[in-house]
């Protein structure tokens, strides 16, 4: 698996970042990790100048005026004490002015945010920022200055199209070895769909082999007419491997600036919820009644959660997606000579758009239109806010997350072999589903013997399935049976008596300083 880092700032000044990270919503592949792990990264060496290079920042010197340093302090989720949060740590990276007085950088960079900075080059001062939007899944987000003075003779950058295989592009930015502006220089070695560390997801981009160090995060990537082709956002670390960075390209910028635009908030990027297989077997082809010159992908599942579940049905095959065919290696033509996944069709609408799908369904072709949306997963890939608690008797329920099994487990491997089988494939069946867990049991008297339970799934409380955490919580409050009584996996149960753990729960929360025996948003 491909070594992919996150460019999470020029270096951390309170601590580490964690050094995992997610790929296309699985987290902890092997080898993926952000560029500040445990061991501060080295000082890369100095680009080597030639003509060509002092050419090109010639080109582009007066829209560096238009790059500004990020500096953002940082309140991550404790979601092993989800009743508070962790250490406070500081960052530094890059970001580009654009028109109507917005900066853009990485999501990442400003993630968990409590105050962000910006400084203009060549100046001492450093302006408060205001975040307008975090687009996690193309890891861009929007900022603004209130202040006047900040754009008092900064030009907003101009976007170009997207390049093409060997243009040659600049990255300019803050990285880490100097306090100034830094530039490097390379050529577009390859465009496709490419994983998201950060969003979890996977969508059009470009590799570089310009230098992409930590800081560049956010950073501009100019063409030779000064044009803005992209935004420099993570690179690939690996032992055969040198100078391979990653690129979010205007296309991916542009939908992000104009969803913003149009709906007044980040929406995000549509999904088609299906899961699907090639058919490039002829003898698959034949059995599912396809024609010689028919080609597609087969349907194995469906979220029950997307609208697509209303209409489409397993073992359909996807020819078409609004009227470009689908090759049965589920690629489409992209430019001359290139092909590229027929996802990268679907990103390219907006939330609550229509698309139309042929389907061949037993030898009859059909077209639906259908409406996109985000869905959500059992196990999703982020969480906005706080995370969700709740304690009775000294057992803490949380709902998994893969933030939360981030925090909970070091590698991939350590993750257990059934919350990685619903990682990996459950589907939500309702848009409220979560999976509930015992994180951890605070010992106490009342729950003698059940000590060692944790991260454990909870079934049903009292005969009663558990939807979700706040269903849970709901029930045990509103509980007036003798016994709670909680079925977890692998045929483990928990029985408290009522009266009593509810009595306990007051005093478990005073001795380990807890406010409240349940989050904010699970309180009626």
């Amino acid at each position: 698996m491909a070594d992919i880092r996150r460019e999470n700032g020029v270096h951390i000044k309170s601590r580490t970042l964690n050094s995992t990270s997610v790929d296309n919503g699985l987290p902890f592949i092997n080898n993926v990790q952000t560029i500040n792990s445990n061991h501060p990264p080295e000082t890369p060496p100095p680009p080597v100048v030639n003509a060509e290079v002092v050419a090109s920042v010639g080109r582009v010197a007066p829209e560096m005026d238009a790059v500004v340093k990020v500096f953002c302090v940082h309140t991550e989720p404790n979601y092993s004490l989800p009743w508070q949060r962790k250490r406070q740590y500081s960052s530094t990276s890059s970001g580009l002015v654009i028109g109507g007085k917005r900066i853009l950088t990485n999501a990442h960079s400003v993630q968990h945010y409590t105050q962000v900075k910006l400084k203009k080059r060549g100046s001492d001062t450093k302006y408060l920022a205001t975040v307008l939007a975090i687009g996690t899944e193309c890891d861009i987000a929007m900022l603004t200055v209130d202040d006047d003075e900040f754009w008092e003779g900064v030009s907003p950058v101009q976007f170009g199209e997207l390049p093409a295989l060997q243009d040659a592009v600049i990255v300019v930015g803050y990285p880490i070895g100097g306090d100034t502006i830094s530039v490097t220089s390379g050529v577009v070695s390859r465009i496709e769909i490419l994983p998201y560390a950060h969003g979890s997801t996977e969508l059009l981009g470009l590799q570089i082999d310009a230098a992409i160090n930590s800081g560049n995060s956010g950073g501009p990537v100019f063409n030779d007419n000064a044009q803005c082709v992209g935004i420099a956002f993570q690179s690939f670390s690996h032992a055969e491997a040198e100078n391979i960075g990653y690129v979010i390209p205007t296309p991916v910028i542009t939908h992000f600036i104009q969803d913003y635009e149009k709906n007044g908030a980040y929406t995000g990027f549509p999904l088609l919820g299906i899961e699907w297989q090639k058919m490039e077997n002829p003898d698959l082809r034949m059995a599912m009644g396809m024609k010689h010159d028919q080609k597609g992908v087969r349907i194995r599942r469906i979220e029950p959660t997307a609208s697509e579940f209303e209409v489409l049905k397993p073992s359909d095959i996807i020819l078409s997606f609004d009227g470009v065919d689908i090759a049965n290696d589920g690629t489409v033509p992209f430019r001359h000579g290139e092909r590229i996944g027929f996802s990268y069709l679907v990103s390219k609408k907006y939330t609550g758009d229509y698309a139309a799908i042929k389907v061949l369904r037993n030898s009859e072709t059909l077209t639906f239109d259908i409406r996109l949306s985000v869905h959500g997963k059992i196990i999703p890939p982020h969480v906005q806010g706080r995370p969700s608690y709740y304690i009775i008797g000294g057992f803490v329920f949380s709902a998994v997350s893969v933030p939360y099994l981030r925090s909970e487990y070091n590698n991939f491997d350590e993750i257990p072999v059934k919350l990685m089988d619903k990682l990996m494939h459950s589907m939500s069946q309702s848009p409220d589903e979560q999976l509930v867990v015992v994180s951890q049991v605070l010992v106490a008297d009342i729950n003698i013997g059940y000590e060692d339970i944790v991260n454990t799934q909870v079934f049903t409380f009292n005969g009663k399935s558990v939807k979700n955490l706040k269903s849970l919580a709901n029930m045990v409050e509103c509980c007036n049976d003798e016994f709670l009584k909680f079925e977890l996996e692998q045929d483990q149960i928990v029985v408290l008596r009522t009266k009593t753990a509810k009595a306990a729960t007051i005093d478990i929360l005073t001795t380990h300083c807890i406010p409240s025996a349940m989050s904010h948003d699970l309180k009626p």
